[in-house]
């Protein structure tokens, strides 16, 4: 028989079916050992035929099967091809997406411990009186045992002595096995579960789900407003129907939270995906899924791939995040991969935001996807009262610090009253940069084009981009001057002044550098939830998805941050933040307020966000997406280039982009192309190049495979080209 194989080497020249002799034990989507040149390898098989186009007698042997399962199913081989030819990601890349990396190279087995069990067939008088009187040991062992049924060898060698174990299992007295053993994350995590009365909306919804002949839903309710006992009781239903579920999050950091209400639920039945679990960890769970003794996969991005067969629904939980479009590669739209498994499946999409993508809400008032709404929060609690104050006038009133006037009081009067607050800032660190106030020197990263953050608890200058360390310097590394300033203010340097100033009060920090250890997400939310401090400083991480009945005030510190980037989707963004991180408050009994400080006091993104005004936002920027030509409307395409050889990037750039021209005047769907360097031009030591391209409406199959053809086409191996439809992010 002979088998079509992709060899597990990322490279594009042989990124190919290879043929390969084996016999009928091997079947199609197994992992397998081949020759490859001189070298045994890895590979995928993904098809099996009767006859090659190649001289069989030269066709060399597949050596063994590596896993005792099919690694990959025949959809996900369907999805493979879908991803090389509409994604243009190569058939490996895309094939390891499908497996936990440390499979490959052997590096994660099943972990397997060594168990004791006591013989039921010999009463434990019997066993007692063979045993030698002055084998006090044994005998302990076996009355021990007789207790407990089994134990962990490991264990009754340490307390019993190994030779006893020894001694009693040469008897026949008890058996010494290896039984598999399951690495389970988050083991601490625990919830007790709570009962639900639906309200009229939550159960209009869930029956419109299970029940409309649509199959893609958006689900865009207010914050509040118990989507994610929605979510529950549509997968309860699918269960029910011997289906399967697959529920994503955006970020890590919302992961142990979900993962608490779906255990408290489902138990064993809901698996964790992600990539902040340990190679083990995420192997475990991984093949719980494959082999059916799960049924959810919980997680972020990367779960959509997760190993389950006949699904019955999909989930997206915060459809509008960015996280779920990856930037590196192999780059993927998590909703277009949700979409190809949903149809292959004939399983429900459910897509879920209060502040749903602009290109969403679009297609849901178009009736491309069902709209169902809900429009008030559970038992009625009214949204958070939002306060904007300007802090140019602040500053004119001679109020330097980072805290307004009201948001200090607000503070003071939430605390007084033994509730919680949150204060977000998209930024962490001490400062954004330091600088040189004599001759301008900004630091910045070596191998990037940004400037370098300083964080104080280490004393360390950091790249955010590459993560590169840096010593903190005293004097100017240009002009040896002492007038070093700090740039704009960190969540870090936010906890110490709050310290400053309520030195009684505790206070938790949540951004990336608090959170490295997969644990400490969790760990934090618990902190809070439990009291132990009363105010959390954070960054996005806390803007979505946490709900915590106490916090009664939220302070958004700089709400202009991401107003200003060089991306039409920064209004878009500002809203959806503002909006997400105002709903974190007044969620149980109690009010919430809302102070956002803000330098445009006037400007009507940050008025609508304030209210909560989603619809007006949408009709706003919808009319203004169209008269300038951004998706919906449009398809954005970017080319981008990354070299360590600036002089190779250009040439390459330039020869593709006379290329594009040539393309343009022919087809009429291109309205504008442009070449240019990236706004961060270096990340890493590699410089980054793009070109832009605005395409009428939605892209044709043929344009596409057109623009990747150009993209293959380049002189110098060491430039990477990859191509990008409507990215989310064009910095």
């Amino acid at each position: 028989m002979i088998f079509e194989v992709i060899v597990d080497i990322s490279n594009s020249e042989v990124d190919r079916v290879f043929d390969y002799l084996g016999d009928e034990s091997i079947s199609v989507g197994s992992r397998v050992f081949v020759p490859f040149g001189n070298r045994k390898i890895e590979g995928f098989i993904i098809g099996q035929k009767e006859q090659t186009d190649f001289d069989k007698s030269k066709l060399k042997r597949i050596i063994s099967k590596i896993d005792d399962f099919t690694a990959v199913s025949e959809e996900m081989l369907q999805l493979m091809r879908f991803m090389a030819e509409h994604l243009h990601i190569r058939l490996i890349d895309a094939l390891r997406l499908f497996i936990p990396s440390q499979m490959r190279g052997g590096k994660v087995t099943e972990l397997k411990k060594k168990v004791v069990t006591i013989n039921r067939s010999v009463p434990i008088a019997e066993m007692l009186c063979k045993i030698n009187k002055t084998a006090k040991q044994q005998k302990a062992l076996l009355e021990y045992l007789n207790e407990k049924d089994f134990d962990d060898y490991t264990f009754l060698a340490n307390n019993f002595g190994g030779g006893a174990v020894k001694k009693v299992a040469e008897k026949g007295f008890i058996e010494i096995k290896e039984v598999k053993k399951a690495r389970i994350p988050y083991q601490n995590l625990s919830s007790k579960q709570n009962c639900f009365v639906h309200t009229q909306e939550q159960q209009n919804a869930i029956d419109t789900i299970k029940n409309d002949s649509n199959n893609t839903f958006l689900l865009f309710g207010v914050t509040g407003s118990g989507k994610t006992e929605i979510y529950m009781s549509v997968i309860d239903y699918y269960l029910s129907q011997n289906k399967t579920a697959i529920m994503l999050v955006p970020e890590i950091s919302l992961t142990p939270n979900m993962l608490k209400l779906f255990r408290s639920r489902y138990g064993e039945q809901v698996a964790i995906l992600h990539s902040g679990l340990s190679a083990g960890e995420r192997f475990d769970e991984w093949l719980r899924l494959k082999r059916g003794e799960a049924k959810i996969a919980l997680g972020a991005r990367s779960a959509v791939f997760a190993p389950l067969e006949n699904i019955g629904v999909i989930i997206i939980d915060e459809e509008h995040d960015s996280s779920y479009q990856s930037e590196s590669n192999p780059r993927y739209a998590t909703w277009e991969i949700a979409e190809f498994r949903r149809k292959y499946n004939s399983a429900k999409l459910v897509l879920g935001s209060a502040t749903p993508k602009i290109e969403t809400f679009y297609k849901a008032q178009k009736g491309e996807i069902k709209l169902i709404e809900l429009k008030n929060r559970i038992n009625k609690r009214p949204l958070p009262e939002v306060e904007i104050v300007d802090m140019v006038k602040e500053l004119r009133g001679g109020n330097k610090s980072f805290l307004s006037d009201k948001l200090y009081d607000e503070l003071k009067l939430t605390i007084k009253q033994g509730n919680q607050a949150i204060l977000f800032l998209n930024r962490r660190g001490f400062s954004s940069f330091v600088m040189c106030t004599k001759c301008g020197y900004t630091a910045k990263c070596t191998d990037c084009d940004v400037s370098l953050s300083y964080h104080a608890d280490e004393n360390l200058l950091k790249c955010h981009y590459c993560g590169k360390r840096f010593r903190m310097f005293d004097l100017c590394p240009e002009c040896k001057s002492p007038f070093i300033r700090q740039g704009k203010i960190g969540t870090e340097r936010v906890v110490n002044e709050l310290q400053k100033l309520f030195p009684n009060t505790g206070i938790l920090r949540m951004d990336v550098d608090t959170t490295q250890n997969k644990e400490a997400h969790g760990k934090i939310i618990e902190a809070f939830e439990n009291h132990e401090a009363q105010i959390l400083v954070g960054t996005q991480m806390v803007a979505k998805g946490h709900d915590f009945k106490d916090v009664t005030l939220v302070g958004i510190l700089d709400a202009d941050q991401s107003l200003h980037f060089e991306d039409y989707r920064a209004t878009e963004r500002t809203f959806q933040l503002i909006t997400q991180v105002s709903g974190r408050c007044g969620r149980d009994v109690k009010s919430g307020k809302v102070v956002l400080q803000t330098y445009s006091p006037k400007h009507i993104v940050l008025q609508l966000a304030s209210r909560q005004d989603y619809l007006s936002f949408y009709k706003k920027e919808v009319n203004i997406r169209e008269v300038t030509g951004f998706p919906p409307f449009a398809t954005i395409l970017r080319i981008l280039y990354l070299s360590e050889n600036e002089q190779n990037i250009i040439s390459t750039l330039n020869a593709q982009f006379a290329k594009v021209q040539e393309l343009k005047k022919t087809n009429g769907e291109i309205v504008f192309a442009t070449k240019m360097k990236a706004p961060v031009k270096r990340i890493e030591k590699k410089y980054r190049y793009q070109i832009i391209i605005k395409v009428q409406n939605e892209i044709s199959d043929e344009l596409l495979k057109q623009i990747f053809e150009i993209s293959d086409e380049r002189e110098y191996k060491d430039v990477s080209v990859f191509v990008e439809k409507n990215p989310q992010n064009l910095t």
